[in-house]
Protein backbone atom coordinates (compact mmCIF):
# COMPACT_ATOMS: atom_id res chain seq x y z
CA UNK A 1 0.00 0.00 0.00
CA UNK A 2 1.04 3.51 -0.57
CA UNK A 3 1.16 5.71 2.75
CA UNK A 4 3.11 8.68 4.05
CA UNK A 5 5.06 8.45 7.11
CA UNK A 6 7.14 11.37 9.39
CA UNK A 7 9.42 9.32 10.89
CA UNK A 8 11.25 12.13 13.75
CA UNK A 9 9.15 14.42 16.34
CA UNK A 10 8.91 14.45 19.89
CA UNK A 11 6.59 14.28 22.84
CA UNK A 12 5.60 17.28 25.51
CA UNK A 13 8.73 16.01 27.77
CA UNK A 14 11.31 17.47 25.17
CA UNK A 15 11.99 20.95 26.00
CA UNK A 16 10.15 23.29 24.04
CA UNK A 17 7.77 21.63 22.92
CA UNK A 18 3.75 22.06 23.34
CA UNK A 19 1.62 20.70 25.97
CA UNK A 20 -0.47 19.04 23.99
CA UNK A 21 1.89 17.08 22.28
CA UNK A 22 0.84 13.61 23.25
CA UNK A 23 -0.34 10.31 21.51
CA UNK A 24 -3.81 11.40 21.30
CA UNK A 25 -3.40 14.73 19.45
CA UNK A 26 -0.95 13.16 17.21
CA UNK A 27 -3.22 10.82 15.91
CA UNK A 28 -6.13 13.59 15.60
CA UNK A 29 -3.26 15.74 13.53
CA UNK A 30 -1.92 12.51 11.19
CA UNK A 31 -5.67 11.49 10.49
CA UNK A 32 -6.41 15.60 9.35
CA UNK A 33 -3.09 15.51 7.73
CA UNK A 34 -3.48 12.18 5.97
CA UNK A 35 -0.11 10.43 7.48
CA UNK A 36 -0.19 6.85 8.07
CA UNK A 37 2.95 6.39 9.83
CA UNK A 38 4.49 8.55 12.63
CA UNK A 39 7.49 8.18 14.92
CA UNK A 40 6.69 7.81 18.77
CA UNK A 41 9.60 10.21 19.78
CA UNK A 42 11.26 10.30 22.89
CA UNK A 43 10.93 6.89 23.86
CA UNK A 44 14.37 6.76 25.71
CA UNK A 45 12.37 9.27 28.37
CA UNK A 46 10.86 7.11 30.97
CA UNK A 47 7.31 8.84 31.73
CA UNK A 48 6.72 8.83 28.12
CA UNK A 49 7.81 5.30 27.73
CA UNK A 50 5.23 4.45 30.10
CA UNK A 51 2.53 6.56 27.80
CA UNK A 52 3.97 4.01 25.57
CA UNK A 53 3.67 1.08 27.25
CA UNK A 54 0.16 2.01 28.46
CA UNK A 55 -1.56 3.32 25.68
CA UNK A 56 -0.23 1.87 22.23
CA UNK A 57 -0.74 -1.84 21.37
CA UNK A 58 0.92 -4.04 18.33
CA UNK A 59 -0.74 -3.83 15.17
CA UNK A 60 1.17 -5.00 11.82
CA UNK A 61 4.51 -6.53 13.15
CA UNK A 62 6.78 -3.62 14.73
CA UNK A 63 4.06 -1.00 14.48
CA UNK A 64 1.65 0.35 16.94
CA UNK A 65 -2.00 1.90 17.71
CA UNK A 66 -3.83 3.49 20.02
CA UNK A 67 -5.82 0.99 22.37
CA UNK A 68 -9.25 0.60 20.50
CA UNK A 69 -10.99 2.50 23.12
CA UNK A 70 -9.27 5.45 22.83
CA UNK A 71 -8.69 5.62 19.34
CA UNK A 72 -12.89 5.20 19.45
CA UNK A 73 -13.04 8.02 21.79
CA UNK A 74 -10.90 10.19 19.24
CA UNK A 75 -12.59 8.99 16.04
CA UNK A 76 -15.26 11.65 16.91
CA UNK A 77 -12.81 14.91 16.44
CA UNK A 78 -12.10 13.34 13.21
CA UNK A 79 -13.66 14.39 10.10
CA UNK A 80 -15.55 11.79 8.51
CA UNK A 81 -13.22 13.04 5.17
CA UNK A 82 -10.11 11.67 6.97
CA UNK A 83 -10.57 7.69 7.06
CA UNK A 84 -7.19 6.83 7.46
CA UNK A 85 -4.96 4.46 9.36
CA UNK A 86 -2.65 5.71 11.97
CA UNK A 87 0.41 3.34 13.36
CA UNK A 88 3.63 4.51 15.65
CA UNK A 89 6.74 3.45 15.11
CA UNK A 90 9.09 3.39 18.36
CA UNK A 91 11.54 6.20 17.87
CA UNK A 92 13.84 8.84 19.64
CA UNK A 93 16.70 11.41 19.21
CA UNK A 94 19.36 11.58 21.04
CA UNK A 95 22.09 14.75 21.49
CA UNK A 96 25.87 13.30 21.56
CA UNK A 97 28.03 16.07 23.17
CA UNK A 98 31.82 14.72 22.93
CA UNK A 99 35.60 14.92 21.89
CA UNK A 100 36.44 13.41 19.03
CA UNK A 101 39.88 13.93 16.89
CA UNK A 102 40.49 17.31 19.17
CA UNK A 103 37.35 18.98 18.55
CA UNK A 104 34.10 19.32 20.93
CA UNK A 105 31.34 17.30 18.39
CA UNK A 106 27.67 17.95 18.69
CA UNK A 107 25.09 15.55 16.71
CA UNK A 108 22.18 14.50 16.97
CA UNK A 109 21.16 10.97 15.38
CA UNK A 110 17.73 9.09 15.28
CA UNK A 111 16.78 5.76 17.41
CA UNK A 112 14.65 2.90 15.73
CA UNK A 113 13.32 -0.21 17.55
CA UNK A 114 11.25 -3.31 16.33
CA UNK A 115 9.78 -3.74 19.18
CA UNK A 116 9.48 -2.09 22.84
CA UNK A 117 11.44 -4.67 24.79
CA UNK A 118 14.64 -3.68 22.82
CA UNK A 119 13.56 -0.17 23.05
CA UNK A 120 13.53 -0.88 27.01
CA UNK A 121 16.47 -2.61 26.77
CA UNK A 122 17.95 0.33 25.17
CA UNK A 123 17.09 2.88 27.45
CA UNK A 124 18.36 0.81 30.09
CA UNK A 125 21.94 0.77 29.41
CA UNK A 126 21.86 4.60 28.39
CA UNK A 127 20.20 5.31 32.02
CA UNK A 128 23.90 3.93 33.25
CA UNK A 129 25.42 5.95 31.07
CA UNK A 130 23.59 9.34 31.47
CA UNK A 131 20.71 11.82 32.29
CA UNK A 132 17.69 10.34 30.30
CA UNK A 133 15.34 11.95 32.46
CA UNK A 134 15.73 15.66 32.50
CA UNK A 135 14.57 16.22 28.60
CA UNK A 136 13.34 13.56 26.09
CA UNK A 137 15.99 14.36 23.71
CA UNK A 138 18.62 13.01 25.97
CA UNK A 139 22.04 14.77 26.08
CA UNK A 140 24.65 12.22 26.24
CA UNK A 141 28.21 12.65 26.97
CA UNK A 142 29.07 9.87 24.64
CA UNK A 143 30.26 9.31 21.04
CA UNK A 144 27.62 8.97 18.55
CA UNK A 145 29.69 5.67 17.09
CA UNK A 146 29.79 4.38 20.48
CA UNK A 147 25.86 4.94 20.72
CA UNK A 148 25.01 3.19 17.20
CA UNK A 149 27.89 0.14 18.60
CA UNK A 150 25.24 0.06 22.14
CA UNK A 151 22.20 0.03 19.36
CA UNK A 152 23.15 -2.74 17.40
CA UNK A 153 23.97 -5.20 20.09
CA UNK A 154 20.33 -4.14 21.94
CA UNK A 155 18.95 -5.23 18.62
CA UNK A 156 20.72 -5.73 15.22
CA UNK A 157 17.03 -5.17 13.49
CA UNK A 158 17.57 -1.34 15.72
CA UNK A 159 18.72 1.19 13.27
CA UNK A 160 20.38 4.60 13.06
CA UNK A 161 19.69 7.53 10.76
CA UNK A 162 21.59 11.01 11.59
CA UNK A 163 19.11 14.04 11.54
CA UNK A 164 19.04 17.01 9.81
CA UNK A 165 22.75 16.30 8.80
CA UNK A 166 23.45 19.63 7.63
CA UNK A 167 22.42 21.99 10.91
CA UNK A 168 25.33 23.83 11.74
CA UNK A 169 25.07 22.96 15.24
CA UNK A 170 23.78 19.61 16.12
CA UNK A 171 24.13 17.50 13.33
CA UNK A 172 26.54 14.86 11.61
CA UNK A 173 27.87 17.46 8.65
CA UNK A 174 27.57 21.07 10.48
CA UNK A 175 29.61 23.81 9.70
CA UNK A 176 30.27 24.36 13.74
CA UNK A 177 30.64 20.91 15.15
CA UNK A 178 30.21 17.98 12.89
CA UNK A 179 32.53 16.00 10.14
CA UNK A 180 33.55 16.02 6.57
CA UNK A 181 32.61 12.63 6.24
CA UNK A 182 30.84 9.84 7.56
CA UNK A 183 33.71 7.72 8.09
CA UNK A 184 35.10 10.41 10.56
CA UNK A 185 32.06 9.80 12.74
CA UNK A 186 30.98 5.93 12.85
CA UNK A 187 34.32 4.64 11.85
CA UNK A 188 34.26 0.62 11.58
CA UNK A 189 30.41 1.06 11.57
CA UNK A 190 29.94 3.36 8.56
CA UNK A 191 28.37 0.64 6.48
CA UNK A 192 25.83 0.12 8.88
CA UNK A 193 24.04 3.01 8.15
CA UNK A 194 21.54 3.29 5.38
CA UNK A 195 19.54 6.83 5.49
CA UNK A 196 20.08 10.50 6.48
CA UNK A 197 17.91 13.02 7.03
CA UNK A 198 18.39 15.75 5.03
CA UNK A 199 16.91 18.72 7.77
CA UNK A 200 14.37 21.54 6.83
CA UNK A 201 17.61 23.68 5.52
CA UNK A 202 18.18 21.41 2.80
CA UNK A 203 16.22 19.62 -0.48
CA UNK A 204 17.85 16.28 -2.66
CA UNK A 205 19.24 18.56 -4.77
CA UNK A 206 21.61 19.93 -2.44
CA UNK A 207 22.63 16.36 -1.14
CA UNK A 208 22.88 14.73 -4.71
CA UNK A 209 26.22 17.27 -4.98
CA UNK A 210 27.65 14.70 -2.33
CA UNK A 211 28.91 11.52 -3.80
CA UNK A 212 29.60 10.23 -0.89
CA UNK A 213 25.75 10.20 0.27
CA UNK A 214 24.84 8.46 -3.01
CA UNK A 215 24.29 5.17 -1.39
CA UNK A 216 22.26 6.25 1.48
CA UNK A 217 18.50 7.06 1.38
CA UNK A 218 17.53 10.71 1.98
CA UNK A 219 14.51 10.76 4.34
CA UNK A 220 12.96 14.05 5.30
CA UNK A 221 10.95 14.15 8.68
CA UNK A 222 8.52 17.31 10.28
CA UNK A 223 10.52 17.06 14.05
CA UNK A 224 7.98 18.33 15.56
CA UNK A 225 7.91 20.70 18.70
CA UNK A 226 3.75 20.50 18.09
CA UNK A 227 0.83 18.59 16.81
CA UNK A 228 0.62 21.23 14.52
CA UNK A 229 3.86 20.56 13.10
CA UNK A 230 2.82 16.92 12.33
CA UNK A 231 3.99 16.29 8.91
CA UNK A 232 5.99 19.88 7.26
CA UNK A 233 8.30 17.46 6.00
CA UNK A 234 7.85 13.45 5.21
CA UNK A 235 8.08 10.09 3.21
CA UNK A 236 6.25 8.45 0.39
CA UNK A 237 6.36 4.81 0.82
CA UNK A 238 4.64 2.02 -1.29
CA UNK A 239 5.10 -1.54 1.07
CA UNK A 240 3.09 -3.48 3.49
CA UNK A 241 2.58 -1.85 6.91
CA UNK A 242 5.16 -2.97 9.09
CA UNK A 243 8.16 -2.00 9.99
CA UNK A 244 10.74 -5.09 8.55
CA UNK A 245 8.89 -4.02 5.36
CA UNK A 246 10.01 0.33 6.32
CA UNK A 247 13.30 -0.54 7.46
CA UNK A 248 14.08 -2.67 4.22
CA UNK A 249 12.64 -0.25 1.77
CA UNK A 250 14.90 2.58 3.20
CA UNK A 251 17.80 0.12 3.88
CA UNK A 252 17.65 -1.11 0.07
CA UNK A 253 16.60 2.59 -1.45
CA UNK A 254 14.32 0.52 -3.71
CA UNK A 255 12.51 3.47 -5.57
CA UNK A 256 9.57 1.24 -6.25
CA UNK A 257 9.08 0.73 -2.41
CA UNK A 258 10.51 4.47 -1.42
CA UNK A 259 8.81 7.26 -3.77
CA UNK A 260 10.41 9.95 -2.26
CA UNK A 261 10.26 12.75 0.04
CA UNK A 262 7.86 15.65 1.00
CA UNK A 263 9.74 18.32 1.62
CA UNK A 264 9.94 22.09 2.92
CA UNK A 265 11.11 24.95 1.13
CA UNK A 266 15.03 24.73 1.76
CA UNK A 267 15.17 28.51 1.78
CA UNK A 268 12.20 28.13 4.34
CA UNK A 269 14.77 26.60 6.71
CA UNK A 270 16.32 28.80 9.40
CA UNK A 271 20.01 28.00 8.56
CA UNK A 272 19.53 28.14 4.63
CA UNK A 273 21.75 31.06 4.09
CA UNK A 274 24.83 32.56 5.65
CA UNK A 275 24.46 35.25 8.08
CA UNK A 276 24.54 37.55 11.46
CA UNK A 277 20.83 37.69 12.87
CA UNK A 278 21.79 40.58 15.43
CA UNK A 279 23.25 42.81 12.61
CA UNK A 280 20.18 41.75 10.04
CA UNK A 281 22.62 40.23 7.48
CA UNK A 282 21.71 37.32 5.72
CA UNK A 283 24.00 36.37 2.52
CA UNK A 284 24.64 33.52 -0.18
CA UNK A 285 27.51 31.44 0.12
CA UNK A 286 29.20 32.81 -2.24
CA UNK A 287 28.44 36.49 -1.29
CA UNK A 288 30.15 35.59 2.36
CA UNK A 289 33.20 33.65 0.66
CA UNK A 290 34.22 36.61 -1.03
CA UNK A 291 33.87 38.84 2.77
CA UNK A 292 35.84 35.66 4.15
CA UNK A 293 32.49 34.88 6.71
CA UNK A 294 33.08 37.98 8.46
CA UNK A 295 29.75 39.85 8.52
CA UNK A 296 29.94 43.43 7.43
CA UNK A 297 28.50 45.51 9.78
CA UNK A 298 30.17 44.00 13.41
CA UNK A 299 32.85 42.81 11.67
CA UNK A 300 32.55 39.35 13.38
CA UNK A 301 32.18 35.29 12.36
CA UNK A 302 28.99 34.94 10.53
CA UNK A 303 27.12 31.74 10.78
CA UNK A 304 28.16 29.39 8.20
CA UNK A 305 24.80 27.93 7.14
CA UNK A 306 23.77 24.81 5.34
CA UNK A 307 24.41 26.00 1.59
CA UNK A 308 28.04 27.11 2.73
CA UNK A 309 28.61 23.88 3.96
CA UNK A 310 27.67 21.95 1.16
CA UNK A 311 29.30 23.75 -1.11
CA UNK A 312 32.46 22.90 1.03
CA UNK A 313 31.79 19.43 0.62
CA UNK A 314 30.36 19.04 -3.30
CA UNK A 315 32.14 17.01 -5.23
CA UNK A 316 29.50 16.98 -8.18
CA UNK A 317 28.11 20.00 -10.19
CA UNK A 318 25.06 21.31 -9.57
CA UNK A 319 22.28 19.80 -10.95
CA UNK A 320 23.87 16.58 -11.94
CA UNK A 321 21.93 13.55 -11.02
CA UNK A 322 23.88 10.54 -8.93
CA UNK A 323 22.94 7.06 -10.33
CA UNK A 324 20.25 6.06 -8.11
CA UNK A 325 17.64 9.17 -7.16
CA UNK A 326 14.82 9.48 -5.41
CA UNK A 327 11.79 12.05 -6.68
CA UNK A 328 10.80 14.92 -4.51
CA UNK A 329 7.87 17.40 -4.19
CA UNK A 330 8.24 20.87 -2.32
CA UNK A 331 5.69 21.78 0.14
CA UNK A 332 4.01 24.88 2.27
CA UNK A 333 2.07 23.73 5.46
CA UNK A 334 -1.52 24.68 4.72
CA UNK A 335 -2.14 26.63 7.50
CA UNK A 336 0.65 28.97 5.99
CA UNK A 337 -1.09 29.14 2.73
CA UNK A 338 -4.63 30.00 4.79
CA UNK A 339 -2.76 32.67 6.48
CA UNK A 340 -1.19 34.41 3.71
CA UNK A 341 -4.47 34.00 1.81
CA UNK A 342 -6.47 35.52 4.97
CA UNK A 343 -3.22 38.04 5.83
CA UNK A 344 -3.01 36.79 9.52
CA UNK A 345 -0.96 34.38 11.73
CA UNK A 346 -0.94 30.62 11.34
CA UNK A 347 -2.03 29.99 14.96
CA UNK A 348 -4.85 32.35 14.67
CA UNK A 349 -8.57 31.09 14.95
CA UNK A 350 -9.61 32.09 11.77
CA UNK A 351 -6.87 30.38 9.97
CA UNK A 352 -7.86 27.18 12.24
CA UNK A 353 -11.73 27.35 11.15
CA UNK A 354 -11.04 27.67 7.76
CA UNK A 355 -8.54 24.94 7.88
CA UNK A 356 -11.36 22.62 9.69
CA UNK A 357 -13.58 23.81 6.88
CA UNK A 358 -11.35 22.82 4.26
CA UNK A 359 -10.39 19.70 5.38
CA UNK A 360 -13.71 18.78 6.47
CA UNK A 361 -15.05 19.45 2.98
CA UNK A 362 -11.90 18.16 0.56
CA UNK A 363 -10.08 15.90 2.37
CA UNK A 364 -6.69 15.31 4.13
CA UNK A 365 -3.83 18.18 4.08
CA UNK A 366 -1.92 16.07 2.03
CA UNK A 367 -4.57 15.39 -0.54
CA UNK A 368 -5.13 18.98 -1.05
CA UNK A 369 -1.47 19.83 -1.17
CA UNK A 370 -0.42 16.60 -3.49
CA UNK A 371 -3.10 15.03 -5.21
CA UNK A 372 -6.85 16.89 -5.88
CA UNK A 373 -7.27 18.76 -8.93
CA UNK A 374 -7.16 22.07 -9.35
CA UNK A 375 -10.68 22.46 -10.44
CA UNK A 376 -12.74 20.46 -7.41
CA UNK A 377 -10.04 22.82 -4.69
CA UNK A 378 -11.91 25.49 -7.10
CA UNK A 379 -15.42 24.05 -6.07
CA UNK A 380 -14.88 24.46 -2.26
CA UNK A 381 -15.06 28.45 -2.44
CA UNK A 382 -12.53 29.76 -0.89
CA UNK A 383 -10.75 32.76 -2.58
CA UNK A 384 -7.37 32.05 -3.68
CA UNK A 385 -6.69 28.73 -2.33
CA UNK A 386 -6.82 26.75 -6.18
CA UNK A 387 -4.28 29.36 -7.38
CA UNK A 388 -2.60 29.37 -4.66
CA UNK A 389 -1.71 25.35 -4.58
CA UNK A 390 -1.16 25.38 -8.10
CA UNK A 391 2.16 27.72 -7.58
CA UNK A 392 3.04 25.84 -5.20
CA UNK A 393 3.05 23.03 -7.22
CA UNK A 394 4.58 24.67 -10.07
CA UNK A 395 7.01 26.33 -7.79
CA UNK A 396 6.02 29.58 -8.64
CA UNK A 397 7.02 31.70 -5.57
CA UNK A 398 8.79 34.86 -3.89
CA UNK A 399 11.43 33.53 -1.30
CA UNK A 400 13.53 35.26 0.93
CA UNK A 401 16.27 32.33 2.44
CA UNK A 402 16.04 31.93 6.47
CA UNK A 403 19.70 32.53 8.24
CA UNK A 404 20.99 32.50 11.58
CA UNK A 405 19.01 31.13 13.53
CA UNK A 406 15.78 33.04 11.24
CA UNK A 407 12.91 31.22 9.19
CA UNK A 408 13.05 32.46 5.72
CA UNK A 409 9.92 33.87 4.28
CA UNK A 410 7.91 32.29 1.53
CA UNK A 411 5.10 34.32 -0.44
CA UNK A 412 2.49 32.79 -2.77
CA UNK A 413 1.66 36.46 -3.92
CA UNK A 414 2.69 39.71 -3.97
CA UNK A 415 -0.07 42.04 -2.28
CA UNK A 416 -0.97 43.44 -5.95
CA UNK A 417 -1.55 39.72 -6.94
CA UNK A 418 -3.81 39.55 -4.23
CA UNK A 419 -5.77 42.08 -4.77
CA UNK A 420 -5.98 41.26 -8.79
CA UNK A 421 -6.97 37.61 -8.10
CA UNK A 422 -9.68 38.87 -5.59
CA UNK A 423 -10.98 41.34 -7.66
CA UNK A 424 -10.91 39.14 -10.71
CA UNK A 425 -12.79 35.97 -8.88
CA UNK A 426 -15.37 38.72 -7.73
CA UNK A 427 -16.30 39.17 -11.90
CA UNK A 428 -16.26 35.52 -12.56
Amino acid sequence: MKFIADLHIHSKYSRATAKNLDLENLYIEARKKGITVIGTGDSTHPGWFAELREKLVEAEEGLFRLRPEIEQRLDAQVPMSCPGTVRFLLESEISSIYKKNGKTRKNHNLFFFPNLDSAERFNMKLDAIGNIRSDGRPILGIDAKNLFEILLETDPQAFLIPAHIWTPWFSLLGAKSGFDSLEECFEDLTGELFAVETGLSSDPPMNWRISFLDRLTLVSNSDAHSPSKLGREANCFETELSYPAIRDALKTGDPSRFLGTLEFFPEEGKYHHDGHRKCRVSLSPEESAKRGGICPVCEKPMTLGVSYRVLELADREQGRLPAVYHPFQSIIPLEEVLAEILGCGPKTKRVSTLLAKIVEKIGPEFSILKDVSVADIKEAGIPLLAEAIERIRNNSLHIQPGYDGEFGKIKIFTEEEKRFFRIKSTYL
